[in-house]
């Protein structure tokens, strides 16, 4: 790798023979100068429907409740269960995922994807409701992965950070956007018409996805096992603990985000949802900033830059234990934390693919899955963590507690800049 961009998986003695130059130009030329073309747009979407899917049941949880005469406390383990199937399964997916046709493949999982939603809308009772979910997490992680695999393909490399932050907006979209139109749908219709919806406006985008998307696939030849080789690299351990740090940090009052506006911080009822879509906005802003530092650089670089971004996230979590004194300053502190929370995480994917680029060529789709997994770890650590801290201590201790993590976050990043050429560490 010359220049540490992230090319398309690069072949050794185990994987399939090289594409020729003259069909790597051909493929170049192809491609649209213009980043919002229509595959990147449905590969966004894509990303919109998963992210909706996944957050829709915290809106609409009290209704499941009621529909399934079941308690919102069991209709809240559901989310809980998700992301612990979602992490450990997204990068076993992918890395069997690796071994087939890409395209063949993305349609197929999102196919699961589909009949999971389906199953939700028609769930008889809370077991097959909880297979339903299960099936749509089995996935999702996965098809985050392959979409990032797509990026040589169906963008110039000048925009890759860009695709990376964008497919990962697509979930910060999804909770401003989506979710409250799934919560409207529920409370008007009926919670089943909100999974029909998704399940609809999934079939229309596989309809796109089979006609646009590109079908050139290389699928590596290496074995599944050796795949997971690319664990043995230092910088990638990196940078999974300093997202599980990262998202953990973020977590441990996301999780209670709803009773610290109300009790902390006395922001009226009917005033709650208006909250949340303002922190939705600004946790877009930051998938879509964090594009921009993916940027400054490559390989670790981009993500041991952002030390000092958790430096200040520490200092800001600590400080939300005033929110309840001075009300002003903790509505303010809420939009900052949120315009902090995935800052990281366009860097974090610029390592996991720089570094397999570099030195696991076969291991692409492993990593394109890192960034989910170590993310939901995260997202799981965080709320158990809040939930014991909210039991025990209150709501008041949820950002001292948070600001542990992201010390955490601050020492691995500070061993990364280890990894980082002399200059370009001096400067950072």
């Amino acid at each position: 790798m010359t220049n540490g961009s992230v090319p398309a998986p690069q072949h050794d003695q185990h994987d399939p023979a090289p594409i020729s130059t003259a069909a790597t130009a051909a493929n170049k030329a192809t491609k649209p100068d213009r980043f919002f073309n229509l595959p990147v747009t449905i590969l966004i979407l894509a990303s919109f429907m998963l992210g909706m899917s996944e957050f829709v049941v915290v809106g609409i949880l009290p209704d499941i409740a009621q529909g399934l005469k079941v308690s919102e406390v069991t209709v809240g383990n559901l989310v809980a269960l998700f992301a612990f199937v979602y992490a450990p399964v997204t990068p076993l997916g992918s890395a069997i995922s690796a071994r087939f046709p890409r395209f063949a493949t993305y349609l197929t999982l999102m196919g699961v994807f589909l009949a999971g939603n389906l199953l939700c809308a028609l769930a008889p009772n809370y077991p097959v409701l909880l297979i339903a979910r299960i099936m749509i997490a089995l996935v999702s992680g996965t098809l985050v992965a392959i979409a990032m695999t797509y990026a040589p393909d169906v963008t110039t490399e000048q925009y890759r950070t860009k695709f990376i932050a964008w497919v990962f907006s697509g979930f910060s979209i999804a909770s401003v956007v989506g979710v409250p139109f799934g919560t409207w749908v529920a409370n008007t219709f009926g919670w089943r018409i909100t999974f029909f919806i998704i399940t609809g406006l999934t079939a229309v985008l596989m309809g796109l996805m089979a006609t646009f998307l590109p079908r050139n696939s290389h699928p590596v030849t290496i074995g599944f096992l050796r795949q997971f080789r690319l664990f043995f690299d230092k910088r990638i351990w990196g940078g999974v603990l300093t997202v599980v740090f990262g998202a953990g940090s973020s977590y441990v009052f996301y999780t209670y985000l709803t009773p610290i506006m109300r009790d902390e911080i006395g922001v009226p009822e009917q005033y709650v949802s208006v909250g949340l879509v303002l922190y939705g906005v600004a946790c877009l802003w930051s998938n879509l900033y964090g594009g921009r530092i993916a940027e400054r650089g490559r390989g670790v670089e981009p993500l041991a830059r952002t030390r000092p971004i958790f430096c200040l996230h520490a200092i800001l979590l600590c400080s939300l234990a005033l929110a309840s004194i001075v009300p002003l300053y903790g509505a303010v502190l809420l939009v900052a934390l949120g315009m902090m929370m995935y800052l990281f995480n366009s860097a974090s994917q610029v390592l996991y693919m720089d570094v397999a680029a570099e030195a696991h060529p076969g291991s692409m789709n492993l990593a394109a899955s890192l960034n989910s997994m170590s993310f939901n770890i995260g997202i799981a650590l965080g709320s158990a963590v809040g939930g014991l801290v909210n039991d025990h201590l209150g709501l008041t201790w949820l950002g001292p507690v948070g600001a542990i993590f992201s010390v955490g976050a601050i020492v691995i990043t500070t061993l990364l800049r280890r990894a980082m050429p002399a200059k370009t560490a001096k400067t950072a």
